[in-house]
């Protein structure tokens, strides 16, 4: 495979994960940090690092708000809840596999 069509294929797959998150609002970020060790958050950091890399100046809310389809405070007031106890305290066990 050459190196343009994997780019394309990994940005492809890139757009449909943050449409599957963006889809699935029921999940909650420390779900996702808990399970898999990153979340929405994570995943619109690396953004701005990669644009940062080519030397783009992208700000934390815009790379968030492509992340999330809307802008963090919006989704955020929509959609966050508040940590359970036991999110909580499985947060805290998958720290310490780190």
């Amino acid at each position: 495979m050459d190196k343009q069509t994997q780019t394309e294929l990994e940005a492809a797959a890139f757009r449909r994960l943050t449409r599957h998150l963006a889809a699935r609002t029921d999940v909650q970020n420390i779900d996702l940090m808990i399970l898999a060790g990153f979340c929405r958050n994570c995943l619109s950091d690396w953004y701005k690092e990669a644009g940062d890399e080519k030397g783009l100046n992208i700000s934390r809310d815009a790379a968030r708000e492509m992340v999330y389809g809307m802008p963090f405070a919006e989704w955020k007031a929509k959609y966050q809840t508040e940590a359970t106890p036991e999110q909580l305290a499985a947060m805290a066990a998958a720290k310490k596999h780190d």
